[in-house]
């Protein structure tokens, strides 16, 4: 896959016998399905549960663990850092680039590149747009490599209201861009997670040469890859984590010049990812680890925290109905034994 640059973000695999603890060997099973397919791996973000189970303990070990596997593998691994390891009160910006250093130098050290995810802390104490220049301007100049920012909407994760700045996006996204244009030699990309898709395209065209739009919209991904004559989304998603067999199929029609191709393939998997990141948008993930159970990634349907209570009966049915549609399993017989479980 040469046309774009692709990531899945990854989900995690709880222990069956402690569902707050990981199970190491399938996790990483899991990522090497992900590069044998040719995906980066975009690890310890939202759909790794980061801040709904996962800890930033685990979440280190997760990134040094992975790093280790990508670098036998040859794969991409990109990784998130944040501030979840903040405890009490927290009165000062200061504290939030501790907080961030700390994590992008765990990211680094073990050889990811750093993903700089939103963060809940800076969302609460930041006062104006001028709060977001400063911190993100002192955290990209210490970096070693170039790194990749995280818009993620609140529909993800409501304590994100109002990020760069301002409840209104344009102005908010006015902040985004002049941090990227102060830093454009240290960013890779920027992921656009705002489920909007012309929001998304317009930002993309008013990017710095060089710097990336990497589209994380799970309700309109295929148009966005595929691009118009002003240019296209590369894509760090977590929906790619369910549909990557049948993505990869769509990416290659891609990389051959075959833009329909790509497009007749890619999306009739929109309704599985609509289904799957309905509202509220957060609890997509049990969704995710539920289609990787179906497929025989895993042994069972648990997750960190018992997240798999957090979507009905009824929706997980419909996600594999859905699923079997498309042909996303490669064992039906096994798929439909274990809905059957429901």
């Amino acid at each position: 896959m040469s046309s774009r640059t692709f990531f899945a973000a990854a989900h995690v695999v709880a222990d069956p016998d402690d569902n707050n603890k990981v199970d190491w060997d399938s996790t990483l099973a899991f990522r090497r399905h992900l590069w044998r397919l040719g995906f980066g791996v975009a690890e310890a973000m939202d759909t790794a549960q980061r801040g709904m189970g996962l800890d930033w303990t685990t979440a280190a070990e997760l990134i040094r663990r992975s790093a280790a596997e990508a670098c036998g593998e040859g794969g991409v691994i990109a990784a998130g850092a944040g501030t979840d390891q903040l405890t009490g009160e927290v009165v000062k910006l200061d504290q939030v680039i501790d907080a961030y250093t700390e994590q992008l130098a765990v990211v680094e050290a073990a050889g990811a590149q750093p993903i700089l995810m939103a963060s809940r802390h800076m969302a609460a104490l930041a006062q104006d747009a001028d709060d977001y220049r400063e911190v993100y301007g002192r955290l990209l100049s210490q970096l070693w490599d170039k790194a990749i920012l995280h818009w993620l909407g609140p529909m993800f994760d409501p304590a994100l209201t109002g990020y760069w700045g301002s409840e209104d996006l344009d102005e908010a996204t006015e902040t985004l861009l002049s941090v990227i244009e102060a830093n454009a030699d240290r960013i890779d990309g920027v992921k656009i997670s705002l489920l909007d898709a012309k929001r998304e395209i317009a930002l993309r065209r008013r990017l710095p040469a060089g710097v990336r739009c990497y589209t994380g919209d799970d309700f309109n991904y295929p148009r966005l890859i595929a691009g118009d004559e002003h240019g296209h989304s590369d894509a760090l998603l977590g929906v790619f984590d369910p549909l990557a067999v049948v993505a990869k199929q769509a990416l290659d029609r891609l990389d051959a010049g075959d833009t329909e191709g790509f497009l007749a393939r890619l999306e009739p998997t929109v309704p599985l990812a609509r289904h799957v990141f309905e509202a509220p948008t957060r609890y997509y993930k049990t969704g995710v680890v539920f289609l990787a159970w179906l497929a025989g990634h895993q042994d069972h349907f648990s997750m960190i925290g018992g997240l798999e209570t957090a979507r009905s009966r009824e929706h997980l049915l419909r996600c594999y109905e859905l699923a079997a549609e498309l042909d996303l399993f490669a064992d039906p017989e096994l798929a439909a034994s274990r809905a059957a479980l429901l």
